[in-house]
């Protein structure tokens, strides 16, 4: 009695791809030193950030361990921090509320080939390539009180930057400014990758544009959603260049990142408070992003 054996047919037209040991070298360095790279420069200090949190050091002496005293301490007898929170979530409130749905309205439109849409394109964008700083600069100027071009336009001689009750508003339109270019070109690439058949078959089925837009084509926009969310948290909560340029984060400007600044760099350095401003800031911006993927992907397992 003979026995068969049966073999798995071949996959025809099929071929199997041998990576060569060049190949398999040139694949691990190309993988393996941005994995270096930002576990060098992103997550080591970010590690590090947490360890010394726990501890008292200036940089100089012997790291001393003291638990949560640190976090303790801001959370109690550090006047600026509250302030700075609050700040830091307004900033965030108003990029998520009124920049980035505006650099969306921004992308729908100009997504409708009108005449004239790359020079408008151009306009919106330009902000963008300016650093925060340089931003701060350029508003500098057109707030100045005495020849700022929005006093002289105004015929108001109010001092925006310098008063406190609201130079935080004042301010909050000049990264708005470069917040909606940003957000505006990530829209406007994720609906040019929209298939303009599902918009055709949901106008013959009786929907209107708006109907179209939020039913149809918005949701098909999450992969872009996401990158959003992440970009306008980033940017609300480590607000830096601009309030430092224009009155080193004091007198209604106060965020976080000036503290922790504040604390780590200068003559009484206190490296472990304020790192522990830095964790305490880390983990505001994962709550929300966390929150916002969790909440997506649960949906999306649902249907």
């Amino acid at each position: 009695m003979s026995t068969l054996t049966h073999k798995a047919p071949r996959a025809r037209g099929r071929k199997v791809r041998r990576y060569s040991t060049t190949d398999r070298l040139v694949l691990a360095l190309m993988l393996g030193i941005p994995a270096l790279v930002v576990l060098a420069f992103v997550w080591g200090p970010a590690l590090g950030s947490v360890f010394l949190s726990f501890t008292r050091w200036n940089g100089v002496t012997a790291i001393e361990p003291i638990g949560f005293l640190n976090y303790q301490q801001v959370a109690t007898i550090y006047p600026p921090f509250w302030p700075a929170l609050q700040h830091n979530l307004i900033w965030l409130a108003v990029l998520a509320l009124v920049a980035t749905p505006l650099g969306l309205f921004l992308a729908v439109l100009l997504d409708k080939n009108i005449r004239g849409t790359r020079f408008y394109q151009s306009i919106f964008y330009m902000p963008v390539v300016l650093s925060l700083a340089l931003v701060g600069f350029i508003w500098t100027l057109l707030y100045s009180q005495d020849q700022g071009l929005v006093n002289q336009l105004t015929g108001a001689h109010v001092n925006w930057l310098g008063n406190s009750d609201i130079n935080l508003w004042a301010v909050l339109v000049a990264a708005s400014w470069r917040h909606v270019g940003y957000i505006m070109v990530l829209y406007l690439a994720g609906l040019k990758g929209v298939d303009p058949s599902i918009k055709e078959a949901a106008a013959i089925d009786g929907a209107n544009q708006r109907q179209i837009f939020f039913r149809v084509v918005f949701p098909v926009l999450k992969p872009i959603n996401v990158i959003v969310l992440v970009v306008t948290v980033i940017e609300g909560l480590r607000a830096f260049d601009i309030v430092y340029i224009i009155n080193k984060g004091t007198n209604g400007l106060e965020l976080l990142s000036v503290l922790i600044t504040n604390n780590i760099v200068g003559e009484a350095s206190r490296i472990g408070f304020g790192s522990a401003i830095a964790v305490i800031l880390l983990v505001i911006s994962l709550a929300f992003i966390i929150t916002y993927l969790v909440q997506t992907f649960r949906k999306e397992d649902l249907r």
